[in-house]
């Protein structure tokens, strides 16, 4: 039986990973039939070509896999693979004719996995395994060949040489069984003495992590050795402090870095430690053994001094660590000063400029700005950035917006080249409340980063959801583990939200009163968390209402390159893609239709939506009943009868449709009736929960509710569907 390599724990078969943890390691493949490989393990590969329909990997001689091109965070055609490029994926399955699946990985170095083992056919083990059988192989050879030679050699013996070796032996033998107790006084021993250096280097790596060094004075200090851990004598010279934000003209060099750590996670070879400073972040490396904690007293939230050289990892900065010690006193109030300043200094922006001059936003403007600090903050904190919208036209335009100007400020804060995967999700709801079922899932995935990753609890960025009573469950979910929460809506907030959030931006809350989307309002708050990306977001607030966009927006996208008619191909365009796999962000597919399109994608994908809808509003349109009660002309669809519910177009978007074409500026509602549910659009202002709580007085068996203010979704029991019916269309009808 062997011990997880990440856990300890013991695995049945003498394997070393437990399954928990299965997926914390990646795997060099030793074996030579496609059965041997495990599903759902990391894999590493080599690029063996390309095809129209994905790259095929080779894991091993003679067993390829292929990952296809939907597997791919990007475009097939953006991948900078070459044959012959190392690679990471995951084996998705294998088939009965012995085709690989292959999956996607976002971790694409040996460091960003826990750990690394060797899987040789249907055996694992840890790679100095194989390290030492060719060590153990290179020295039998070595005494071979020696033996060989002293054989032919006929030269008589020479005692006082063999006396001098003799003795050499003797004195290195000594010092490899003292070296342990030796410790930085390694360092005086003859250098020929090579065992005894290297031994003596790898205790005064563990000294220099064990935590009981003595910490430096203040910022400028040397630090002084402790007695017994024999502080490295690196961090006694007068090295200077180098900012993170330089080390990538440094590769080479030898550096000292101040920071504090934001972040550590265990390799199957060294610990890597996140570390910032007011300048940005970087990853430095800390090798004792493979798999092995270096300095275990060392925690995210702890302020450091990192002496070390400077390389480059794949395209990554990266800091190979000589020596880190713990910062006490004063050097660590400095440190804690300079990131301080910086953050107050970069994260609040100058000011607020309102897309199109928009007066209600600007009247917004101190609750953006709040807002904007927030986000802002989080990235120069590394704090994860996961932003929840509703899954409509309109909900991805302001998440798109959010993530256009977040995602060069991530790059630009952090030196791996993934950071952006890391630090920012976006996370389309399939309804506009943010409930609790996409809580858990939120507080699911930050508990499981925090406990398996160290990474710290995530801002979370609530647009267009999170502001009505609703939410309230969902809010408090996260409300009880501490973390932040910017809820940002275009439309009338409820009063009791404002106590759940941290920072709530509402029209009602500033008492603006005006027609405005969810897209113009956080468009123009994507400006203000980076103005440099303020030209790429001009023609957003257009795309994001479905008719009638205010002129200032619509002359604003045609000075950006966007007429009418393209405005209305991109909104038809997210709107259908936001509908299909619509848990998934699709970010970079969005991206194109959004912002690199030249007009072909979001054209062809727009036709497809006009068809697809124009079928269904055909269909609706014949099935629905349509009767007058005091004064009011209502439209009644049964949508478990007459739509396809689990195709395009979703029901509140067919109903949108519905209502605007038969409305013709009188009085008039649109229902649409399911099995336990209604959606409701009146020509007139009606309040939904007016309507629902009506209702339930009406239909007092029927257990009604508001489920969705935002999309006018009212909840009730199947079994009372006709005396629902009834109810919601006397209520209508009192309330016009």
């Amino acid at each position: 039986m062997g011990s997880c390599i990440i856990c300890g724990v013991d695995v049945d078969g003498g394997g070393r990973i437990c399954d928990p943890h299965q997926e914390d390691v990646v795997f060099d493949f030793r074996g030579n039939s496609p059965d041997q490989l495990v599903p759902d393990r990391f894999y590493r590969g080599v690029v063996d070509g390309y095809a129209e329909f994905g790259v095929f990997v080779d894991l091993a001689p003679g067993v390829t896999g292929l990952l296809h091109r939907s597997e791919l965070d990007r475009r097939l055609d953006s991948l900078d693979w070459e044959p012959g490029d190392e690679v990471f994926v995951q084996v998705k399955g294998v088939r009965d004719n012995g085709n690989i699946d292959l999956g996607w990985s976002i971790r694409q170095a040996d460091r960003e996995f826990r750990g690394v083992l060797v899987q040789d056919g249907d055996t694992e083990h840890l790679p100095e395994a194989d390290a030492d059988d060719e060590e153990t192989t290179d020295d039998a050879t070595t005494d071979e060949e020696a033996n060989r030679a002293d054989a032919t050699e006929d030269d008589e013996p020479n005692a006082e040489g063999d006396a001098d070796e003799s003795a050499d032996a003797d004195e290195t033998e000594v010092v490899d069984e003292g070296a342990d107790e030796l410790g930085g006084e390694a360092d005086e021993i003859d250098e020929d003495a090579g065992a005894a250096d290297e031994v003596a280097g790898d205790d005064a790596t563990d000294s220099a992590g064990d935590g009981d060094a003595e910490p430096v004075a203040s910022e400028t200090a040397d630090t002084a050795a402790d007695d017994e851990t024999d502080e490295p004598d690196d961090l006694d010279d007068d090295r200077e402090r180098v900012e993170i934000g330089t080390l990538s003209e440094a590769v080479g060099d030898a550096v000292r870095i101040d920071g504090e750590v934001v972040g550590v996670r265990q390799t199957g070879g060294p610990t890597v430690f996140e570390v910032r400073d007011e300048t940005g972040v970087v990853d430095v490396a800390a090798f004792v053994e493979p798999g092995v904690r270096a300095y275990p007293d060392v925690e995210v939230g702890d302020a450091v001094r990192i002496d070390g050289e400077v390389e480059s990892h794949r395209g990554d900065v990266q800091v190979e660590s000589e020596a880190l010690v713990l910062l006490e006193g004063e050097a660590t109030e400095a440190v804690r000063r300079r990131l301080a300043e910086a953050l107050t200094d970069e994260a609040r922006p100058e000011g607020l400029q309102p897309l199109g001059g928009d007066e209600a936003v600007a009247q917004l403007a101190d609750g953006l700005l709040d807002a904007a600090e927030a986000v802002r903050r989080a990235v120069l904190e590394s704090r994860p950035i996961v932003v929840r919208h509703p899954a409509t036209a309109d909900g991805y335009v302001a998440g798109a917006a959010v993530e256009r100007a977040v995602l060069p400020l991530i790059r630009d804060e952090h030196a791996k080249s993934d950071a952006e995967y890391h630090y920012f999700t976006r996370r389309p709801l399939d309804d506009p409340v943010y409930g609790m079922d996409a809580a858990t899932n939120d507080a699911t995935r930050m508990l499981q980063d925090r406990d398996r990753h160290d990474e710290k609890l995530p801002l979370f960025l609530l647009v267009g959801t999170g502001s009505t009573v609703e939410s309230a469950d969902g809010i408090d979910l996260l409300s009880v583990y501490g973390v932040d929460a910017v809820v940002v809506d275009a439309e009338v907030a409820d009063p009791e939200t404002r106590e759940a959030v941290d920072t709530l931006v509402s029209p009602e809350i500033d008492g603006v009163d005006a027609d405005l989307s969810t897209g113009a309002l956080v468009a123009s708050l994507a400006s203000a968390v980076n103005d440099e990306v303020r030209a790429d977001l001009r023609h957003l607030p257009a795309v994001s209402y479905w008719d009638e966009a205010p002129d200032r927006y619509v002359d604003l996208a045609r000075e950006a390159g966007y007429d009418v008619e393209r405005v209305a191909e991109l909104r038809e365009a997210v709107a259908l893609e936001a509908y299909y796999q619509s848990y998934q962000d699709k970010r970079e597919l969005v991206a194109d239709l959004l912002f690199e399109d030249g007009g072909n994608l979001a054209a062809h994908v727009s036709e497809q939506f006009r068809e697809k809808l124009e079928t269904e509003v055909e269909t609706a349109t014949a099935n629905v009943v349509t009767e007058a009660v005091d004064g009011v002309e209502f439209d009644v669809l049964d949508t478990d009868g007459y739509t396809h519910r689990y195709d395009f177009p979703p029901t509140p978007l067919l109903l949108d449709d519905l209502h605007r074409r038969r409305a013709n500026g009188e009085a008039h509602a649109t229902v649409g009736i399911g099995t336990d549910e209604l959606y409701l659009r009146t020509s007139e202002a009606v309040s939904v929960r007016d309507v629902a709580e009506r209702a339930a007085e009406l239909a007092p068996a029927a257990d009604v509710a508001t489920a969705g203010l935002r999309e006018g979704k009212i909840e009730f029991l199947s079994g009372e569907r006709d005396a629902v019916e009834d109810a919601v269309v006397a209520a209508v009808a009192e309330a016009f």
